[in-house]
C-alpha cells in the first residue's frame, strides 16, 4: 500500500497588496501549522490618526458597553435597543483586565479602569433592576 503525502498549499492575502514585502505564507495541509515568518509591526498612526493606548482600549469598551445598555453617544445616530447580556459581558471582560493587569498598570490607567467599571456596574444594576 503506498502511504498518501498531503502537499502544503500557498495562502495569498491579497488585502493589504501584494508584492516583494507581502511574502506568500506556507500552510502545511496536515497540520494547519504556518512556517514563522516576520511581520513587521503596523504603524499605530496610520488609519484612524489616534494611537491604540490602553486607555483608548478601555474606553472604547467602555462606550460599546454603554451604547448595549441603550446609552445614546452620538446624538446624530439613533439610538441602539439595550442588550443588557452583551453589556455584562463586556463589564465582565473589563474585570478580567484588570485583575490580569493588577500591579503592572500607571497610577492613571488604573484609576481610569476603576472609574470606568464603577461607571458600568452602576449602569447596569439600575437598569438590570428595573
Amino acid at each position: 500500500m503506498a502511504a498518501e503525502q498531503e502537499e502544503g498549499f500557498v495562502v495569498r492575502d491579497r488585502r493589504g497588496g501584494s508584492g516583494p514585502d507581502r511574502p506568500a505564507a506556507t500552510v502545511d495541509a496536515a497540520s494547519g501549522a504556518q512556517p514563522h515568518q516576520h511581520v513587521a509591526p503596523s504603524d499605530p498612526h496610520q488609519g484612524s490618526g489616534i494611537p491604540v493606548t490602553f486607555s483608548s482600549f478601555v474606553i472604547s469598551l467602555g462606550s460599546s458597553s454603554l451604547m448595549l445598555m441603550g446609552e445614546q453617544l452620538d446624538p446624530q445616530q439613533p439610538p441602539m435597543p439595550a442588550n443588557l447580556p452583551q453589556a455584562k459581558e463586556i463589564i465582565d471582560l473589563l474585570s478580567v483586565l484588570e485583575a490580569k493587569t493588577k500591579g503592572n498598570l500607571t497610577t492613571e490607567e488604573q484609576a481610569e479602569l476603576r472609574d470606568m467599571l464603577y461607571a458600568l456596574r452602576m449602569k447596569y444594576v439600575s437598569l438590570a433592576a428595573k
